[in-house]
């Protein structure tokens, strides 16, 4: 029996952000919004029990002529590279979506909807097979956050907001540009037959650069980092959970699903420029962030020097690069998200991000300090938590292909460690010196703030030391990418 599940995961949130808006009552439409994100969640975990393990292709594909006159087609499907990126945008939004529940305030109707239709949009960049119509949700993402940031947010919110718009609308107009172009040489717009189509050189080279560049600046990759910082500082803490957790993933994974499979001569030649800038990110990042003063800024940079590792490991173009890329997208979406959602705990605590303004709160919460050490630890890659696993299968990958990018890419796991750490000191420990830290005026974790976290953290042990359980349906679709991907071409064509 056919069962649309794609369809349902993708445009389930949709529905729910109408309901959102019809129903009265701020609590009901909390509880709409978290109930909804929950059972998309829970829907979505059928790609993985129904999963064959044995097919490296496309699986639960769904395709509908939608402008025939055009080669236009609703064309959906899910395999190794895509499928844990969907369960990330899921899992991690029902969490942002209960964060919110506790602190958001201010015209909840319009936010939740503007989530919930973000959500959507991010599982469709992950599912569509078609150009266009992945260009339609990679454009149709830049809304909701637009107005998340610009007045959920704070500070210079707006600023945020307008830089976010125009450095990733520029990028998308370039990649739109190759898109047309690639349609008048080849009169498709789909993946599956653009991989047969033997484009030109010239071709090639314009429209990976222009593809290139659209997903640099939504990585985003070295130069083209500096809308990050402001979009996290100003966004509302679930806003940066999202932002960092999934949005940034839509980058990696445009350029391993699209720029490299579809122009691989070019992506050959630009590689090594590639992975020169990913090098120079992860050591920036890591150094920059080591002297941040605002936690949350700090989070920010080491999402730079973070997916920095993710592009040097799709460089590296073999299966051990490649496959520790895909799994630390989904590392660092979960780390990164848990680190922003407890320094959005402790803000909504104390009101300050600024880490002088901390220091000994293992003495008043011990329970917070603890999960924040899990947390830092993981995103440092610690042995036997998840960063680890995917950060030493990128720097093998890339030893075997260029070992003086590994050498360097090791330094910024040393760098990670070190402003992870310094970070933690400066909070948890040490004297307490300002009262406002002290246990009469601080709370600790409460039981359904640790119910946002433990999730997160039960994964980071999971993936850290059971890693085949996700490689084992990773890895088919990185060695049938590599080999040109026939058995993707076969299982759409069925």
């Amino acid at each position: 029996m056919y069962f649309p599940i794609l369809s349902i995961i993708t445009f389930l949130p949709v529905l729910g952000a109408i309901v959102v808006l019809l129903v009265p009552g701020d609590a009901t439409k909390k509880l709409i919004s978290f109930v909804w994100t929950l059972a998309t969640f829970l829907i979505s975990l059928g790609l993985w029990f129904y999963w064959d393990n044995t097919q490296a292709g496309m699986q639960f594909v769904e395709h509908v002529a939608w402008v025939p006159e055009f080669n236009l087609n609703y064309l959906m499907g899910v395999d190794g590279i895509s499928l844990f990126l969907v369960l990330l945008t899921t899992l991690l939004m029902p969490i942002a979506i209960y964060f919110s529940n506790l602190y958001v305030t201010e015209n909840i109707g319009g936010y939740m909807a503007l989530m919930l239709l973000l959500e959507s949009a991010m599982i469709g960049v992950f599912l569509a097979l078609d150009l266009v119509l992945f260009f339609v949700f990679f454009e149709f993402s830049l809304i909701p956050m637009y107005f998340l940031i610009g007045k959920w947010g704070s500070g210079r919110r707006v600023y945020a907001a307008v830089k976010f718009f125009i450095y990733t609308f520029v990028g998308s107009a370039a990649m739109l540009v190759a898109i047309l172009g690639v349609y008048f040489a080849t009169g498709t717009f789909s993946i599956v037959e653009l991989q047969n189509a033997n484009l030109t050189a010239g071709l090639q080279t314009w429209a990976f650069l222009a593809f290139a560049l659209a997903f640099a600046v939504k990585v985003p990759l070295f130069p083209f980092h500096t809308w990050l910082p402001d979009a996290h500082v100003n966004a509302p803490t679930a806003g940066s959970i999202i932002l960092a957790g999934v949005l940034l993933k839509m980058g990696t994974y445009g350029y391993l699903r699209f720029a490299v499979p579809l122009f691989p001569e070019a992506a050959a030649t630009f590689g090594p420029i590639i992975a020169t800038l990913a090098v120079i990110g992860i050591i920036y990042g890591a150094l920059v962030a080591l002297v941040q003063k605002d936690i949350k800024s700090l989070v920010a940079y080491s999402s730079v020097a973070h997916l920095g590792f993710v592009m040097l490991g799709i460089v590296a173009m073999n299966a051990q690069g490649i496959s520790g890329s895909v799994l630390q997208m989904v590392n660092h979406g979960l780390s990164t998200g848990a680190l922003f959602l407890m320094v959005g705990l402790l803000y909504e605590r104390r009101h300050t991000r600024m880490l002088e303004d901390f220091g000994g709160l293992w003495k008043s919460v011990p329970i917070f300090c603890g999960f924040f050490l899990v947390v830092a630890m993981s995103s440092a890659g610690l042995p036997g938590l998840n960063g680890f696993v995917g950060e030493f299968t990128i720097l093998l990958g890339m030893y075997y292909t260029q070992p003086i990018f590994a050498v360097i890419g090791a330094l910024g796991v040393i760098l990670a460690a070190w402003y992870l750490l310094t970070a933690f000191r400066k909070v948890a420990q040490g004297p307490i010196t300002n009262t406002a830290n002290d246990a009469e005026h601080l709370a600790d974790l409460r039981g359904n703030e640790i119910a946002m976290l433990l999730p997160l953290i039960i994964l980071f042990f999971i993936i850290g030391l059971f890693p085949n359980l996700f490689l084992d349906k990773i890895n088919p679709s990185v060695e049938a990418l590599l080999n040109n991907q026939p058995a993707i071409v076969a299982s759409v064509e069925q």
